[in-house]
């Protein structure tokens, strides 16, 4: 019932393909994977990686390579959660979307009927270099790991790729620097172009000041310079990644960080927590944590 009136509620310019896989749910504490070669990762960069990014390519390069064996998207959230446990870890994956997914058909990290247009991606790995606490290990690889992917299977061109690390060679992921480069991706790209944004890094909570939020608290990225220029707040990435993408485009997130499920403030949301009868859910719901009513007032 509560599906069915918010469905009819939301004004059109809701209907966008908007969709997030992230590493854990807001009240979990993402992993830092020191050795991804435990998660048999085809390794280019390196021996350290996140846990979600090196779970999904885990997974994906090992479907790759069985294409016959197609999985859905609740079979690649489940071996998500099932290898990270294996692993040691005990965050659940979850996808987040802006309007409901089939997840029994089959999982593509770039969506189905993204055919045409450019495909563009923003990719953040910050591994907080020289930081006294909090340095991790495995952003950057994630980062590397992931272009190669999209770029050897779903064919992003290097030039429509724009990289943001801490590693003296590329951009640096500033504050200033990742708005400008969501901004940019976001006003370049129309009708029937993909964008692919892939985070690695830090994510925490901070209380939440505008009142939208059930719990309390925003989610919020750390960018390097979080120090002096503070923290990106789910508020804000709604009001520059959601709000102003135009109809048509399809836009794709993986959040590898702590606090990510709902980074983006998407009202669907699957976890691969099975039924009481062992079961796999085999849809979408509304995410209880998000504020409905603001979320349209917001499109409104």
């Amino acid at each position: 019932e509560a599906q069915r009136a918010f469905e009819n509620d939301k004004p059109d310019s809701m209907r966008k393909d908007v969709r997030m896989i992230s590493g854990c749910d807001d009240t979990q504490t993402s992993a830092d994977v020191s050795n991804v070669n435990s998660f048999q990762l085809p390794d280019p960069a390196g021996r350290a990686g996140g846990a979600c990014t090196s779970t999904l390519l885990n997974i994906l390069y090992k479907d790759g390579q069985t294409p016959e064996d197609t999985m859905s998207f609740t079979e690649v959230l489940d071996k998500m959660r099932i290898n990270l446990k294996e692993n040691g870890y005990s965050q659940i994956p979850q996808l987040t979307s802006l309007n409901p997914i089939d997840i029994t058909t089959d999982f593509t990290l770039v969506p189905s009927d993204a055919t045409g247009g450019v495909r563009r991606a923003v990719m953040i790995g910050i591994n907080y270099v020289g930081h006294e606490q909090g340095e991790l290990s495995g952003c950057h690889n994630d980062v590397l790991n992931m272009k190669k992917y999209i770029m050897n299977e779903h064919g992003f061109d290097e030039d429509n790729i724009v990289v943001l690390m801490d590693d003296g060679q590329h951009t640096s992921p500033t504050k200033s620097n990742m708005i400008n480069a969501y901004k940019q991706i976001v006003a370049d790209s129309e009708d029937g172009d993909t964008i692919f944004l892939h985070y690695s890094g830090h994510g925490t909570k901070v209380r939440d000041e505008s009142g939208d939020e059930e719990d309390g608290y925003d989610e919020a990225l750390c960018p390097l310079d979080y120090n002096e220029s503070g923290l990106l707040v789910d508020d804000d990435l709604f009001a520059i990644l959601i709000e102003p993408l135009q109809q048509g485009v399809h836009m794709v997130s993986l959040m590898d960080c702590c606090h990510s499920g709902t980074i983006l403030d998407l009202p669907y949301i699957f976890k691969p927590i099975p039924n009481e009868d062992g079961s796999m859910p085999t849809s979408m719901k509304l995410d209880d944590t998000i504020n409905l009513d603001g979320l349209i007032e917001q499109f409104g």
